[in-house]
């Protein structure tokens, strides 16, 4: 199943590893991960779902039980890393992120669709939704606040989001300097894919709040060239340029030499596709918690927290950004007497 934006889709159809097959017919729920692979589940039926679910099936870990594939001196000195190439040129800006790992108390209460649910009460976001295909793989509950791609016809939108505070007064030049470098990718990126002069910023650094922080969000729209369907508009783009850097080849680099763990659904996409009315919406695959039962016998979740790097950063900083994103969701993942209190 999958639910977003108030619907339901039940009556799994096929699935997918084409891209092409989001430009056929039918609603698509749709799950990229950062390293490449995507998965595209079509199904029969979609209903409206206007209640969240019920968080009663979701059993999470205690909130000391995470574990990070870089601690906090291999993160800081990752920063410092990443400002070394900054000074060599190589790069401009590059998002540098952790996975945090923890094991699951009771599989079989390990539902996150009641994932959702309970980040729909505790962390509402304007993309939250869950894909659930056991069989497949694929178990995600999303809670990502950034539009990666909103598509309505031949346009298309995307709403990367860079500079990250508790408070508007928390936000800095540096954090507007890293947004205008990504709208400025974003914008090359869809110029691939659309017609020529159609590619226009109709908002740039608006300042949006969220549950314990807000952002710079910027706007970037075009208008897809004929001929371009989802094979073009995934391969121009992905992955998202927000979690990426700047250049986009030389930060993709950069974070395959420093991170020690792949990000999967973290930093993908996750959303949908409605074939049919041409419509999809797919967010930035962040905030985002999947279950890992790759080990039968030690099912895990996970969730990714990150940070964009640039030469204006401070490594302390930098993992108190990651620390901060991270803290509000994960208290709403643990387990449950945490949870109430």
């Amino acid at each position: 199943m999958a639910r977003f934006g108030g619907r339901i889709a039940t009556g799994l159809r096929e699935v997918t590893h084409d891209p092409a097959a989001l430009d056929s017919a039918g609603f698509w729920a749709v799950v990229a991960e950062f390293e490449g692979r995507i998965t595209c589940a079509r199904f029969d039926r979609v209903e409206p779902a206007p209640a969240p679910p019920s968080g009663s099936g979701w059993h999470g870990p205690a909130r000391t039980a995470w574990r990070s594939s870089l601690d906090r001196a291999a993160y800081k000195a990752g920063v410092r890393r990443i400002r070394e190439r900054i000074a060599t040129g190589e790069v401009y800006q590059a998002n540098l992120c952790r996975v945090l790992t923890a094991p699951l108390p009771d599989p079989a209460r390990a539902d996150v669709d009641a994932l959702t649910g309970r980040l729909a009460r505790g962390n509402p976001a304007p993309h939250a939704g869950t894909v659930r295909l056991p069989a497949h793989g694929v178990e995600v509950a999303t809670a990502s606040p950034e539009l990666y791609l909103r598509r309505q016809g031949r346009t298309v939108l995307s709403g990367p989001i860079k500079g990250t505070g508790r408070t508007e007064a928390d936000l800095q030049p540096k954090d507007h300097a890293e947004n205008v470098m990504i709208v400025d990718l974003v914008r090359n990126d869809l110029g691939q894919v659309s017609a020529t002069g159609s590619v226009t910023v109709p908002d740039l650094c608006a300042v949006e709040k969220h549950p314990g922080l807000v952002h710079l969000v910027s706007t970037v729209q075009g208008t897809l060239r004929p001929g371009a369907g989802w094979p073009e508009l995934l391969a121009a783009t992905f992955p998202p340029g927000s979690v990426t850097g700047a250049p986009k080849s030389s930060a993709l680099r950069i974070i395959e030499e420093l991170e020690t763990a792949p990000r999967g659904p973290y930093c993908g996409a996750v959303g949908w596709v409605d074939a049919d009315r041409g419509e999809a919406e797919l967010a930035v695959g962040i905030r985002t918690f999947w279950v890992d039962r790759a080990d039968p016998a030690a099912p895990v979740v996970r969730f990714g927290t990150g940070a964009g790097i640039t030469w204006g950063s401070d490594p302390e900083g930098e993992w108190a950004e990651t620390e901060l994103k991270a803290s509000r969701l994960l208290a709403v993942a643990s387990d449950e007497e945490e949870n109430e209190r």
